[in-house]
């Protein structure tokens, strides 16, 4: 492990234990829980679907999936958040897979899905547009690629990299909807951009930064 993925993975680590805290990520209020699965069930098949959710977090995405009947593997880099999104699954008595590894390469080996879920990870990445193109790859024939992004600072106004070298990253602080569009555009065979922002019941209260949602289908 790199001396930056190894910093990376510490960093998430830590912040395991209170991630949920944040109202997006614990989804602990049912009107923020119910407005993400409102938003899944209409950016998913209506049958039982192969998702992979990379970058699950403590995986709060990977729960409401798997409750809509989805067939879930989750992948993130942080053992910890593995180890408290498989807990979440099996708390609820549902089933799930989850592999610790690097996000922007799932180690899935060749299989293919039905849907590749991502949210908010693509400005931690150091070669997204790579990313990009691993994750098409885990796609079968019209399988669906859905990014969850925006434009945003994860430092907030300190100006401190979350980790060291953090500025340097190619999306750090998030990217906008209009140059992901052009990056994902080659890969696929159409897309659409979902604007978020104003969905207040999403994240807790008001934000003022882009917030979206790319689904393209490949």
């Amino acid at each position: 492990m790199s001396d930056p993925t190894r910093a990376i993975t510490e960093y998430w680590d830590a912040a395991a234990p209170a991630f949920d805290d944040e109202p997006d990520h614990g989804l602990r209020q049912e009107h923020t829980r119910a407005a993400w699965s409102r938003l899944l069930r209409s950016w998913l098949p209506e049958g039982p679907a192969d998702v992979l959710d990379v970058g699950c977090g403590t995986g709060s995405l990977s729960l409401l999936l798997a409750e809509a009947g989805h067939r879930v593997t989750g992948v993130d880099l942080a053992p910890r958040m593995v180890e408290r999104a498989a807990g979440k699954l099996a708390a609820a008595g549902l089933a799930g897979r989850f592999l610790v590894g690097d996000a922007a390469d799932p180690p899935t080996g060749q299989r293919r899905y039905d849907v590749l879920l991502c949210r908010h990870l693509l400005w931690t990445l150091p070669d997204p547009g790579a990313a990009l193109r691993a994750w098409v790859a885990r796609l079968g024939p019209g399988g669906r690629l859905v990014l969850v992004e925006g434009r945003w600072r994860e430092a907030g106004d300190s100006g401190v990299p979350y980790v060291a070298g953090a500025e340097s990253l190619p999306w750090y602080g998030g990217i906008t909807a209009e140059d992901l569009a052009a990056a994902v555009r080659p890969l696929v065979s159409g897309l659409s951009i979902e604007p978020l922002s104003d969905a207040v019941e999403l994240w807790g209260g008001p934000v003022t930064d882009e917030r979206y949602a790319l689904i393209a289908r490949t």
